[in-house]
């Protein structure tokens, strides 16, 4: 990090000057006469050899040829679409583009390597998700859905090109209004609204989508929803902060959570043609692809104040009831799990949902089974929504644990491994209590006050190397760099130019902490090969994030983000995976016009930014907020707009657009 290395070249301010011996210091005329008559043939000889010399000095040449400081360049984006883009990109500053440091690879770089090009992909790929390709899906076990779960592309198959935006592509509306309204062009199907049409999910109007926020199981809207769900357990008091959509559609019930003040991880499997999480992410809310079926969901235990599924088709009291283990793992002491749709209100439903009264019955029973066994307490059932709540510790579980074994504890374990972690079928013990009365791991503060509290897991010394003291330096040390980010890149000052952020190494989420009072959501992701695992601490903030390895693509679908930062990701995955790897994976999350913060040592960031050149983006390397003597530099990028070219299908449906 920045102060902690040597500068990478030294330049002397002044030279010592050498003691002489006794026996010069006397002055000895006839020998300065000498040196005078010599100094001034010489002279008078080299001007004679370069008479034909023009009159300018070499210094001023010199300094005219190679200025201290580039000229500055116009930041200023062209923009090609039909579609009035943001009026900040013309405001930009000028930057100076122009790299100011060099790489210590022992002058391997004045050699002017080539500079790699990386071509656009075929528009085939313009909604590629690596990890959820649907040709390498149908190669694993349907059972358990096990096919829709990440199945990365070996090393040798990963591309090496650009992915294009489709034909048309315009910047998303703006939040809040981005909530009811996307671009047919960004996300060009139709098939949820044919086949979703009397659930009043999304409607196509002419050259763009609607989303009235309706559901299968809130045709009047999931306001009105979740004003139902209100009525019966209290959101209003800050108690209820992060939230899970399991099976979420569009997301119409995380988007209208956020009025709220409540933070839900929507997520659904990647799907064949409906493309529910892209529209989600169009819609500026927080979602990822992903599906409960063998493997853990990809966050700590305790993150979620809130879970919910409503006809979200799992199968809950299934496979000895994993998927509902899992819930628990993941639930917050306390928390509630809310269900509607089948088989909640069967008795009125069962005909509309085509299926049996015997069938309906037996699965509400299993699932009011594996809940019991869970020791969830089961709160109300009115109309359609159903609601059980979370123990606060697990004191009186333990005794119920001697008449009823099964699902037994778990063994000792980490409960936040959850990278390829396998569901287990016994459940995650919480951490011991003193009462019956104390929370498990610590009672959290409401929000918004618990955004900067020192978290339980933190109090608690139960995050490896990380004290209170640590926290508050982190808070304000991310509060500095913010406020410096926005002094560089001014249209992160601006409300609204950005909604879909991406940290992809958030450490204790300061910077997402920083920028909570502009309208956007930060999804913070902890590598995997981090040091320390602090994605419970996030959750504890009352943030939202994930795991991920950046050795392997993303769960989301391409122009998810519209910035992207990323501190000292490239010095944590040396010698890891290639970094062009990590930035293609960049270039395929990025929005066109989408920006990028970089943070790494001054050697990294030089390779960094000739990778950047080849992508097409415009960068920048800046001094550190403390300085140019730091050798941490940060690099500030945006992805130029461009797309796949038009087809006759696309000009034939932009003129009926028009």
């Amino acid at each position: 990090m920045g102060g902690t290395q040597s500068p990478p070249y030294y330049t002397p301010l002044s030279k010592p000057t050498p003691t002489a011996p006794s026996y010069l210091k006397k002055p000895k005329l006839y020998s300065l006469a000498i040196i005078t008559i010599l100094c001034s043939l010489s002279y008078l000889f080299g001007a004679w050899q370069h008479g034909g010399a023009t009159s300018s000095s070499p210094t001023s040449n010199l300094g005219a040829t190679i200025p201290c400081f580039s000229t500055s360049q116009n930041n200023t984006i062209t923009n090609t679409n039909t579609q009035s883009h943001s009026s900040s990109s013309s405001n930009a500053p000028k930057l100076d583009f122009a790299s100011h440091h060099s790489a210590d690879d022992g002058g391997v770089t004045t050699l002017s390597p080539a500079i790699k090009s990386y071509p656009p992909c075929d528009i085939k790929y313009s909604e590629y998700t690596p990890c959820e390709d649907q040709e390498r899906s149908l190669k694993f076990d349907r059972d358990r859905l096990i096919y829709r779960e990440r199945h990365c592309p070996e090393k040798n198959e990963l591309l090496k090109c650009r992915v294009p935006a489709p034909y048309g592509y315009k910047n998303p509306f703006q939040w809040p209004l981005s909530r009811d309204l996307a671009w047919y062009a960004n996300v060009p199907h139709k098939e949820l609204t044919v086949e979703k049409a009397v659930q009043n999910w999304i409607r196509f109007e002419g050259d763009r989508f609607r989303f009235p926020g309706g559901g299968t199981m809130f045709p009047n809207g999931a306001d009105a929803y979740i004003d139902d769900i209100g009525k019966l357990i209290n959101l209003k008091d800050g108690s209820i902060r992060t939230a899970i959509d399991t099976g979420c559609g569009v997301a119409s019930w995380g988007a209208y959570l956020l009025s709220r003040n409540i933070l839900a991880m929507s997520f659904a499997p990647r799907d064949t043609h409906e493309a529910q999480v892209q529209f989600a992410l169009e819609r500026g809310v927080p979602a990822l692809i992903g599906v409960i079926a063998s493997k853990r969901l990809p966050y700590p235990s305790r993150a979620f104040d809130m879970a919910h599924c409503s006809r979200c088709l799992i199968p809950w009291g299934q496979y000895d009831g994993a998927y509902l283990i899992e819930v628990d793992r993941i639930l917050r002491p306390g928390g509630y799990w809310i269900l509607s749709g089948p088989p909640i209100h069967w008795k009125k439903h069962w005909k509309g949902w085509e299926r049996t009264m015997e069938d309906l019955n037996a699965e509400q029973m299993q699932i009011e089974n594996v809940t019991r066994s869970l020791c969830w307490k089961k709160l109300i059932e009115k109309d359609d929504i159903s609601i059980w709540q979370k123990p606060a510790n697990h004191l009186k579980c333990k005794k119920f644990r001697t008449v009823v074994r099964n699902p037994p504890f778990c063994p000792a374990q980490n409960p936040d491994q959850a990278w390829y972690t396998n569901l287990e079928t016994c459940l995650t013990p919480l951490p011991e209590v003193s009462n019956k009365e104390e929370v498990a791991g610590g009672q959290l503060e409401k929000w918004p006050e618990r955004l900067n509290t020192i978290p339980p897991r933190i109090s608690r010394g139960t995050v490896n190397g990380v004290t209170a003291e640590t926290f508050q330096q982190d808070t304000q040390l991310w509060k500095k760099r913010v406020s410096y980010y926005k002094k560089v890149n001014n249209q992160l000052g601006q409300a609204g130019r950005y909604r879909n952020i991406l940290d992809m190494n958030a450490f204790l989420g300061g910077f997402a902490a920083n920028l909570i009072d502009d309208p956007l959501w930060v999804m913070n992701v902890v590598p995997v090969e981090a040091k320390v695992n602090t994605l419970g601490v996030i959750y504890e903030r009352g943030l939202i994030g994930t795991y991920q390895s950046w050795c392997e693509a993303m769960s989301t679908y391409p122009r998810t983000y519209d910035l992207i930062h990323a501190d000292s990701v490239f010095t944590l995955y040396k010698d890891r995976c290639e970094m062009e790897d990590i930035m293609l994976e960049m270039d395929r999350i990025l929005r066109p016009e989408g920006s990028l913060i970089i943070r790494d040592d001054v050697d990294i960031l030089v390779k960094v930014k000739r990778i950047a050149d080849a992508l097409n983006w415009e960068s920048q390397i800046v001094d550190h907020e403390d300085g140019p003597l730091e050798r941490e530099k940060l690099l500030f990028a945006v992805k130029l707009y461009w797309t796949a070219p038009a087809s006759s299908a696309d000009d034939e449906q932009q003129s009926k657009a028009t």
